[in-house]
């Protein structure tokens, strides 16, 4: 099968946002491995170039080959797979007590690490509507991200992108929203959630989500995802903040923690 003639596969089974569905992803496994890279590029999707060179100075290591960090990051999404398949969970909110102990880099790194996964793709969403910014430590431009669709109707389409990393797709972007909390967790939102969920069985929806005693954003989002992973930092998040937040979070929900900056030199699930 040619490559044309996959493109023209996909243009069929794309949905009117652009996304292929559950069809197409099942139509992959039938396509040569050396096409399927091509297979996997969103055609709707606007393309950016991201830096592979300057993924390892701001600390995206998940990206780099086989070394003792981007192992750390194999090791997490392995543990995270085993305990989200067989229930059949595939959205994910990532968040943290406090800000600033690497939220955000966690998501970028799991996602990318994730995306590495033969049978799976992964999509990445911004959900910090007050401060977007995995678009920028990615180092790409994007002036629309999720809060777009939500508030002026804007197709999915025009929001993701594709940064060249192999079944990784993006929506970040856009301007500060005020009332991020009633968007966040309005119906529209929670619709758009359970879409994404049921469409795409063999993807993982990866949230990045302000932290949680930071406002109320992260709890008006969180009755949407299947689970919650918590990010802390050793010898940065205090006790008490670890404490009040697992308060928030429902037991059944809770994945687990994940600690920066641990001693062992790797995340810690």
């Amino acid at each position: 099968m040619t490559l044309q003639e996959i493109h023209e596969k996909v243009n069929q089974l794309q949905d009117d946002e652009g996304f292929v569905n559950n069809d197409a992803e099942f139509f992959a496994t039938a396509v040569d491995f050396s096409l399927k890279k091509e297979f996997f590029t969103y055609s709707l999707s606007r393309q950016v170039s991201v830096d592979t060179k300057k993924l390892k100075e701001k600390r995206f290591v998940a990206a780099l080959p086989e070394t003792t960090e981007s192992d750390a990051y194999k090791i997490l999404r392995t543990q995270i797979q085993q305990r989200t398949k067989d229930k059949g969970w595939n959205t994910i909110m990532v968040t943290s007590p406090q800000p600033g102990v690497g939220k955000t880099l966690t998501a970028i790194n799991l996602a990318i690490s994730m995306a590495q996964e033969f049978h799976q793709t992964v999509m990445l969403v911004d959900c910090d509507l007050r401060k977007q910014s995995i678009h920028k430590q990615l180092g790409y431009e994007s002036d629309r991200g999720i809060a777009d669709h939500l508030l002026e109707n804007i197709s999915l389409s025009e929001l993701i992108v594709s940064p060249g990393i192999h079944k990784l797709t993006l929506i970040s972007g856009g301007k500060t929203i005020e009332g991020s909390t009633e968007l966040l967790g309005s119906s529209k939102m929670g619709h758009l959630v359970a879409e994404m969920k049921s469409r795409y069985q063999n993807r993982y929806i990866i949230f990045d989500v302000p932290s949680l005693l930071q406002g109320a954003d992260a709890l008006a989002f969180l009755p949407f995802v299947d689970t919650v992973l918590l990010v802390v930092e050793s010898g940065k998040t205090s006790l008490t903040d670890s404490k009040t937040a697992l308060k928030l979070i429902p037991p059944e929900k809770l994945l687990g923690f994940v600690v920066n900056r641990h001693p062992s030199s790797r995340p810690v699930l």
